[in-house]
């Protein structure tokens, strides 16, 4: 009778829920996907407008040019919540509209901070370099994390979910009362005014 290794039991084990969870993650065209994009160390950089219209207008160019769509959104102080797709005949994939967008405002951000009259300026770009210290990818800041938490949206549940928890962020967070009275976010789309960006209205 063969009686089989209990090491390579475990390999074998370790492989088949390395595969689970990277699939799990994949991104694929014409699926809907909440994402969290999240600054390096939680970094509060977006409490400044200045670094906010950086993002606001890096998506509507991805919107216009890259085939973007937007369902919900909510930019906070250290991260960006997303509810998005592309068709699936759209020539971008939405993981190459993503690596982009955070390649561009990475780079935008920390130009806009050397520039800035920023008071915190050297322990944010220390804290941004450290990070990349040793990412072989990263020449000398890294400004976003690894990433983007995609999930898909499997059923309209999940979905209402999911636009609900995104624009209850800054809610929770003690900015406003109301999700609609924040500025950056779709909440106001969804409350019959006009927002930031041309969002996609689910009922």
């Amino acid at each position: 009778m063969r009686i089989c290794n209990p090491l390579f039991i475990r390999i074998v084990y370790l492989r088949y829920i390395y595969t689970i969870m990277g699939l799990k993650n994949r991104i694929h065209k014409g699926y809907l996907y909440f994402l969290t994009i999240t600054v390096v160390d939680w970094v509060d950089i977006f409490s400044r407008p200045v670094y906010k219209h950086i993002i606001i207008d890096s998506l509507k160019h991805c919107q216009k040019q890259k085939g973007l769509e937007i369902y919900a959104w909510c930019l906070m102080t250290n991260h960006l919540h997303l509810i998005v797709s592309v068709s699936p005949d759209n020539f971008y994939s939405l993981s190459d509209i993503l690596r982009d967008f955070k390649k561009f405002t990475s780079k935008a951000i920390v130009e806009m901070i050397e520039k800035e009259n920023e008071s915190r300026k050297d322990w944010i770009l220390n804290r941004f370099e450290f990070a990349g210290k040793y990412d072989p990818k990263i020449k000398c800041y890294k400004f976003w994390q690894e990433g983007n938490e995609a999930k898909e949206i499997h059923s309209n549940e999940f979905l209402e979910q999911k636009i609900e928890y995104v624009h209850q962020n800054p809610v929770v967070a003690e900015i406003v009362n109301e999700p609609e009275h924040y500025k950056f976010s779709s909440a106001v789309d969804y409350a019959g005014g006009k927002g930031l960006l041309e969002v996609i209205l689910e009922d």
